[in-house]
């Protein structure tokens, strides 16, 4: 694991509230929106990247989702998640892991990542991201957001990568179609707008 990344990112957990980072969102609506409309069974396996302390875990529990695993590299958001949760947290699979750290063990029907792919800036890390993925089961789904080429160039102080549904096709091409995708405003808690791009990949390659 880079030590020096995850003692960054725990620092911002540990120091900050949900209200004072950018990304948080009271409901996740467009990757609620994308999730649902894959009509995968409740009981589907499904992942949530760089969860951290989101509440998409939250709503998918609510909406009978039984086999959710959350990862982030930071300790500090997914206890903040669990205490959040109270004893729900209990049906949860929780990794504190760095993504490019990840050995996934199974396959999931759904992995869901909103803003954890455009951190990784490099070919290496895309490249490893995409061997990641391949544990998406046949005909199961990639969530993507990623800011789009009208969003931020940092986020935290940190540089990322910014997509069009072209350039984040090519990431996964022969491995992954893309059935569906749209661009959309987050609106931060101190009230500036950052432009997504949401996409809805399905594994070809089995």
């Amino acid at each position: 694991m880079n030590d020096q990344l995850k003692t960054y990112w725990e620092d911002i957990y540990n120091t900050k509230s949900p209200y004072e980072v950018s990304w948080t969102e009271l409901k996740p609506e467009h990757s609620l929106i994308l999730i649902h409309n894959t009509q995968a069974p409740r009981n589907s396996p499904v992942i949530d990247i760089g969860g951290g302390d989101s509440m998409l875990v939250d709503y998918l529990l609510e909406d009978g989702y039984s086999d959710v695993t959350v990862l982030d590299i930071s300790a500090a958001a997914i206890e903040r998640a669990k205490k959040r949760l109270g004893e729900k947290a209990e049906k949860v699979t929780w990794v504190i892991s760095d993504i490019l750290d990840f050995k996934p063990e199974r396959h999931y029907t759904i992995w869901h990542d909103r803003a954890t792919f455009h951190f990784l800036t490099t070919v290496e890390q895309k490249e490893k991201y995409r061997s990641l993925v391949e544990i998406v089961a046949a005909n199961g789904h990639m969530i993507l957001g990623t800011f789009s080429m009208s969003g931020p160039e940092k986020c935290s102080g940190l540089p990322v990568c910014q997509y069009d549904i072209t350039a984040l096709a090519n990431v996964f091409k022969d491995l992954f179609e893309a059935k569906s995708h749209f661009y959309a405003d987050h609106v931060t808690p101190f009230q500036t707008s950052q432009n997504f791009l949401f996409a809805d990949f399905i594994k070809t390659n089995n």
